[in-house]
């Protein structure tokens, strides 16, 4: 259970931000449950008169009085950090389920343009030359190229702590609400992510053209594999084979792809790990030749909104989705504390709100790092 008292200690004398990490490092590791906590008993402990404010707050008493009617300005930041951390804890926790796929499919670069081009230089290839014994050595150009990335988008809501939830300790409530929120927020992020990924949504533009992130022919490469059904290890091998003709629109050189990672709906989940778990591989019927499973390396990636955003439970990926996607983030998840004795505090009864949002959008760098299978 919390110890109030020592948390007020480690207040005053480590201040709000060190008090703030030590709370949210107990957080993380489990050490203290944030619905352990009493919004009630952080008010009284952290506020000023805390105890005869709360009897203050009483619904049924004239109204009750509100923070700026109980003798001037009260000083709530101590609450508000503290419970700001446990609110945030939640938030984070809920924003990140385990249940997402996004984590796992693609990494978050931080940025600070709205949309920007991401400049690249194309390689010089194999222009490696044979020098005689006191010759010049030869110069290669450099091609330039670059990956325009969308506008990112700006997501969040408002968590308010009302005089009644601090009265009625509705400390489980509140952390319900932002919790609940929180998760559909994450999962905002889950379906605009998979949409890039899985081709729902196209945002590859390089050098100012815009293509379709999965092409079956007739571009500057050929990502799409029709007729190749997930049913063993000979069709993971059929589009690893495709990255064999994935070249460097520059040089015409191979780019080299160690696919990694297989994307699933549900309906291939358990085929999926059947091929990647094996303990030996068959294959030939006189002999019988048993070999070692090679493909034991790949991570399988599965949600239910692989089929919700392709519209099949039937197509699947394969590629390595780090290497072929990023996020562009202008900021992860944050809560930001609103101003204390504010307007609402006055017109709502609200003692303390938390502002959480974050902004980023899903982007494609180079598609030559992923195929698509259709049946």
């Amino acid at each position: 259970m919390p110890n109030y008292r020592e948390l007020k200690r480690l207040y005053e004398t480590m201040g709000s931000e060190g008090a703030c990490r030590h709370l949210r490092e107990a957080l993380l590791k489990n050490h203290l449950n944030g619905e352990e906590f009493s919004v009630r008993d952080l008010f009284e402990a952290f506020v000023p008169s805390g105890r005869e404010l709360v009897r203050m707050f009483n619904p049924g008493k004239s109204g009750g009085v509100s923070l700026l009617e109980a003798g001037g300005a009260v000083d709530t930041s101590a609450f508000s950090n503290i419970t700001g951390q446990i609110v945030y804890s939640k938030v984070l926790d809920a924003f990140n389920d385990p249940g997402f796929l996004h984590p796992n499919a693609i990494a978050p670069v931080p940025t600070q343009f709205n949309g920007e081009k991401i400049p690249g230089l194309g390689r010089i290839g194999d222009e490696a030359e044979s020098i005689g014994e006191g010759q010049k050595y030869p110069t290669v150009g450099i091609s330039e190229e670059y990956v325009e990335t969308p506008e990112t988008t700006k997501r969040g809501f408002i968590v308010p702590v009302t005089k009644e939830a601090i009265f009625f300790d509705r400390t489980g409530l509140i952390l319900q609400r932002a919790s609940e929120v929180a998760f559909w927020l994450g999962q905002n992020k889950e379906k605009r992510v998979l949409d890039v990924v899985l081709g729902a949504t196209n945002t590859y533009k390089r050098n100012g053209t815009s293509m379709s992130t999965y092409i079956a022919s007739g571009g500057d490469y050929a990502n799409l594999l029709a007729s190749n059904t997930l049913s063993d290890w000979t069709d993971v091998e059929a589009a690893e084979l495709l990255f064999d003709d994935m070249t460097d629109p520059n040089t015409g050189e191979p780019v080299s792809v160690t696919a990694n990672s297989l994307i699933v709906p549900t309906a291939l989940k358990h085929t999926a790990r059947r091929i990647v778990r094996a303990t030996e591989v068959r294959h030939g019927t006189d002999p019988i030749t048993i070999a070692v499973n090679t493909l034991d390396d790949y991570q399988i990636l599965t949600s239910p909104l692989v089929k919700q955003r392709t519209g099949s439970d039937s197509t699947w990926f394969i590629g390595d989705p780090k290497r072929a996607f990023v996020y562009m983030e202008n900021w992860p998840v944050t809560v930001v504390s609103a101003p204390e004795n504010s307007e609402a505090e006055f017109t709502h009864d609200i003692v303390a709100r938390y502002k959480v949002s974050e902004r980023g959008a899903p982007a494609v760098l180079d598609p030559r790092y992923m195929v698509r299978c259709t049946a």
